[in-house]
């Protein structure tokens, strides 16, 4: 099984190495996708991981802080991918369009992180992601380096897009929009549709988001 290491500064004890920890991410994914972030308590999630609320605050110092190492876990998985899938590609356009269709297609489960449930974890990403950073301790956090693995997931295509067009004088802006639009575009169409024409009674609805969004990119890089 592979581990995907993150800095400590998202943890008080990487959970990625007990049994108890792998029990308290695995489960508070998929109660955080069903309950949503506000009504998930650490309370609940020792009574289903049978164990205490004490155990769990050893390894997170707060229910923000669970979230956070989440979202980062997900944006490490998603440079993984990405590396993976473009590594052999030579044409920086091929390589562009294989990034930016990663960030859009549902997420399926990879069995090379057993304990991980990627589909659920990419729905809380779509519909929770967005809390890790708009709160009143932002500065503090990113001064921690908490949202290190957004601007390297960012930065690692960025770099992509202006191998396609290296006047383009806008890459970080450009990729850090179409990140947060690839998924607001698919939480306005399953919740909020008459803000997108991305089409939720379609059955391609991640293939939408993701031509909107190449249309997007390649738009303002051929301009």
């Amino acid at each position: 099984m592979v581990t995907l290491r993150l800095s400590e500064r998202y943890f008080t004890r990487d959970p990625q190495h007990t049994e108890l920890g792998s029990k308290i991410i695995s489960q508070s994914i998929k109660m955080i996708d069903e309950l949503g972030f506000e009504q998930f308590t650490f309370k609940k999630l020792a009574t289903e991981i049978q164990s205490t609320e004490a155990s769990v605050y050893r390894y997170f110092e707060n229910k923000h802080k669970l979230l956070i190492y989440l979202i980062a876990w997900y944006w490490k998985w998603m440079e993984y991918l990405i590396d993976y899938q473009t590594n052999h590609l030579t044409d920086s356009e091929e390589k562009l369009k294989t990034a930016l269709k990663a960030i859009c297609d549902e997420a399926e489960f990879d069995p090379a992180f057993a304990d991980i449930d990627e589909t659920a974890l990419y729905r809380i990403v779509v519909s929770e992601s967005n809390k890790t950073y708009l709160t009143k301790q932002v500065d503090e956090d990113n001064k921690e380096g908490l949202f290190r693995g957004y601007k390297d997931l960012c930065k690692r295509i960025a770099t992509i897009a202006k191998e396609v067009n290296p006047e383009y004088p806008y890459p970080n802006a450009l990729i850090s929009t179409v990140l947060e639009t690839s998924h607001q575009q698919a939480y306005f169409a399953l919740h909020l549709p008459s803000l997108t024409e991305v089409n939720r009674d379609q059955p391609n609805l991640h293939q939408q988001v993701y031509q909107y969004v190449e249309n997007l990119v390649f738009a303002a890089l051929r301009q």
